[in-house]
């Protein structure tokens, strides 16, 4: 045996390393909080989660063996839904006591940071009934209540659910395979909840309610500022959107996963198709109308949407639908007028920043546009990518009976039609608004959908893996913030392109590709996510893939798309 090797007794501490080089020692089983609360890390925000060796954990979970952990706080897209989960539960515990019997349904999201929530008898609350709320709520929190996991048999787990109320849950977990399921519970109060959650109710100081509507909005911080809540906005057409879609998902009979999943199994999911593609032809028929009664004034058609809404699609049969209404359509590409390469401005890594607004040719953009509208006839650009140089293409001119539909980032931006008069102009806003939740408690983010969607669309279009888009997609989604959804407010009209079916389809071509994404990754992180929740969904049988339409918006992504090559044709 070599001199500076000897045997030596199993260690009954642990190391835990910290990105910042700091290491600490304790004894085995003390929780990652402990460690991470040791450390006094300098953080900008609260830590509510950590890695640990590379796998999302939460603070409540024992260190058995040395370690590598890295915090996890509220700037992180993780931590932040950690902190939404955990406050959701922290509302439900304290309606439970205050209102008993009173089964709290949490909807959807809104763009300032907050939840739509209403009773489920839908009475609104009164006025000292959500300040009770509020109050009991920070009772908790300053009373530093510990939020405990708790195995318990299904069948007892069932019969919980049954009690409280909560037959979607109880239809949710009916067919699980496992015998047992691990609930949450806080103050006495158990539930289910799809992912992690905070140790202690202490964690959760940052909240407020507020009427709206026929039921409150669970007020929380975004990442982008963890430390604040943003001013309350007003959002009445994108609560109309979400309200209209929960009322399709009645009529349509599936308000639910389980619902969803029930359909698939007795062979109803034919007409859940057909439906649901006639409530999105309902929505452009009743779109192109409403430009069809401005016809003569409105000229100019701009559809603005984050990735992976549809837009293609979307803009492809809206022509058609305005031609049924005897106007011609013709396109204009956004990416045709961005400026040469060398003008183009970089971002704070030193990149191409194509996303910006300053990488379009603003200036030549509006003159053509003042140009066609007064009947005068311009000359196309025509943008190569390959040399990152403008070239010029076709002659255009416009009719008495012409629009021009123009689909990019920043169609909503005012900057981008300054000096058009106004009244020429129809603004889009699309985006896949989705409804569809795995329970009262258990929301499905609308941004999960649109990310699966391009993960697909990824891989059979583009050659790029489920590691390459997720690894993209917190770039993706700061542009988002910072180019489109600002100016969604500047729209005529809302499309929600989302489909009742679509996780069910998107479900089979997504799984292997998330399969496939290597461990130990921050991707994996992500991928193990969606694996996670897309469990609870039953995949379409592949003969039942013919029931959908080849125009679909789903198309655009899972293939078979018969616009795919279609554009109008310029008369």
């Amino acid at each position: 045996m070599s001199s500076n090797i000897y045997p030596a007794p199993e260690r009954q501490t642990v190391q835990v390393r910290f990105p910042s080089s700091t290491i600490l020692e304790g004894p085995k089983g003390n929780s990652i909080e402990s460690f991470v609360k040791a450390a006094n890390l300098p953080t900008t925000s609260p830590v509510v989660a950590a890695l640990r060796n590379g796998q999302l954990r939460e603070l409540s979970r024992p260190v058995d063996r040395d370690a590598d952990i890295v915090p996890i706080t509220l700037s992180y897209s993780d931590g932040m839904r950690i902190y939404r989960r955990s406050l959701s539960f922290l509302l439900i515990a304290a309606a439970a006591e205050l209102f008993p019997g009173c089964i709290i349904t949490i909807h959807h999201s809104m763009p300032f940071g907050g939840y739509y929530c209403e009773r489920q008898d839908r009475q609104q609350l009164t006025d000292e009934e959500l300040e009770r709320l509020r109050q009991r709520m920070q009772a908790l929190v300053d009373a530093d209540l510990p939020i405990n996991q708790v195995q318990v048999p299904l069948a007892e787990a069932l019969q919980l659910f049954h009690a409280q109320g909560d037959l979607e849950k109880a239809e949710l977990f009916a067919n699980r395979r496992k015998d047992y399921l691990t609930l949450y519970e806080l103050n006495g109060v158990r539930d289910y909840f799809h992912g992690f959650m905070v140790p202690r109710t202490s964690y959760l100081s940052l909240f407020e309610l507020h009427h709206y509507s026929n039921g409150f909005i669970l007020q929380y911080p975004r990442r982008q500022q963890p430390d604040k809540l943003q001013s309350f906005e007003d959002e009445p057409r994108l609560a109309r959107v979400f309200q209209e879609y929960s009322d399709w998902l009645r009529i349509i009979g599936v308000p639910n996963v389980t619902a969803m999943n029930e359909a698939i199994r007795n062979g109803r999911i034919q007409e859940v198709i057909l439906v649901a593609e006639a409530f999105h032809q309902l929505q452009l028929a009743n779109v192109a109308s409403d430009i069809a009664n401005q016809r003569g004034l409105v000229k100019i058609i701009l559809i603005s949407g984050p990735t992976s809404a549809g837009k293609t699609t979307f803009s492809k049969r809206l022509a058609i639908q305005l031609m049924a209404q005897g106007m011609y359509p013709i396109t204009m590409g956004m990416d045709n007028y961005f400026v040469n390469r060398d003008r183009t401005p970089r971002d704070e890594h030193g990149d191409y920043d194509f996303e910006t607004i300053e990488a379009v040719d603003v200036q030549l953009f509006q003159h053509h546009l003042q140009q066609l509208l007064a009947g005068e006839t311009i000359v196309q650009p025509r943008y190569n990518f390959h040399t990152g140089a403008r070239e010029w293409g076709e002659e255009l001119s416009i009719g008495p009976d012409h629009v021009i539909i123009i689909e990019g980032i920043h169609g909503l931006n005012p900057r981008l039609v300054e000096g058009v008069d106004p009244q020429a102009l129809y603004r889009i806003f699309i985006s896949a608004f989705t409804q569809l939740n795995l329970d009262k408690h258990n929301r499905v983010p609308t941004t999960d959908t649109r990310l699966l969607r391009r993960i697909v669309r990824d891989a059979s279009h583009r050659g790029y893996s489920a590691a390459d888009t997720i690894g993209r997609w917190q770039s993706v989604r700061r542009g988002e913030k910072r180019h489109i959804f600002p100016y969604q407010n500047n729209a005529n009209v809302f499309f929600n392109s989302a489909l009742v079916y679509e996780l069910s389809v998107l479900k089979t071509l997504a799984y292997p590709l998330l399969l496939q994404v290597e461990s130990g990754t921050p991707e994996r992180i992500e991928a193990n996510r969606l694996l996670a929740f897309l469990q609870w969904f039953d995949p379409m049988p592949p003969e039942t893939l013919a029931y959908i339409p080849s125009d679909a918006i789903v198309r655009e992504f899972i293939g078979g798309s018969i616009l795919d090559k279609y554009e109008p044709w310029q008369r």
